[in-house]
């Protein structure tokens, strides 16, 4: 027990992702925010500690539970792309059509909607880019190292340099896009209607609600599980070109 309490949030969630839901219940970021320890984290939200690390122990094991720290980069690229980029895609046009709606409708009477909706909007645009080059360009790379190191042969010259230089931009649109939906959090009063809210309203705040909690999830798949594996295969895909030279 004692132990988890000094552990870093980002790596106990990629132990056992099931942590996730507890931290989330405690509104502890474990994506962007995922770099602190347990209680440093708790003492940033003012939470009992010894509460949240008996919550993380008592924690049962379960064959049916998803282990995504036992996937391979190339089971995990799979997994976010069809489930967490497809879940983007999908709820995209959808909330830009309600967001729209409620601007026009209560924005006088609601003139956070105007904010809530440019700031929507740019993540929508920012999220199809930072897709984009993941699946085109940083993805099928990691695809290839792995490919290159289970058959031992070289992997394909990326274009891009260094593995660090797409990681890097890539965590960066992260940290972006998680202080981007913490200000829509923050403008909704966490995603809480008004009292004078029509059902479209709910409807919309309860979608932005879920966008966020997914893209938390999709957000750490990266940071904590892909990006470090794939800057494993990159440095031992080095250390072997460098000792047949």
């Amino acid at each position: 027990m004692e132990q988890l309490a000094v552990e870093k949030v980002g790596d106990i969630v990629a132990r056992d992702f099931r942590t996730a839901k507890i931290f989330t219940e405690y509104g502890i970021d474990f994506c962007c925010g995922g770099g602190i320890s347990v209680t440093e984290a708790c003492r940033k939200k003012g939470i009992n500690a010894a509460d949240l690390v008996m919550k993380l122990g008592g924690l049962e094991n379960s064959s049916k539970d998803l282990r995504y720290a036992q996937m391979s980069s190339v089971e995990l690229i799979a997994h976010i792309v069809n489930t967490h980029h497809r879940q983007v895609e999908e709820s995209l046009p959808s909330l830009k059509c309600y967001l729209d709606k409620l601007e026009k409708v209560h924005g006088e009477r609601h003139p956070e909607l105007a904010e809530i909706n440019r700031l929507f909007s740019g993540a929508a645009d920012a999220l199809t880019v930072h897709m984009k080059k993941e699946e085109l360009i940083l993805f099928p790379y990691i695809e290839a190292m792995e490919k290159a190191r289970s058959e031992g042969i070289a992997p394909p010259d990326p274009h891009f340099g260094h593995i660090e230089n797409p990681i890097g931009m890539m965590e960066d649109d992260h940290a972006a896009e998680g202080a981007r939906f913490s200000r829509l959090s923050e403008l909704s009063q966490g995603y809480n209607p008004p009292a004078d809210a029509c059902q479209t309203y709910k409807v919309a705040f309860a979608m932005l609600e879920e966008f966020e909690k997914d893209l938390h999830v999709h957000i750490h798949l990266e940071n904590n599980l892909l990006f470090p594996a794939a800057r494993v295969l990159h440095e031992g895909i080095q250390k072997t070109e460098a000792g047949s030279r």
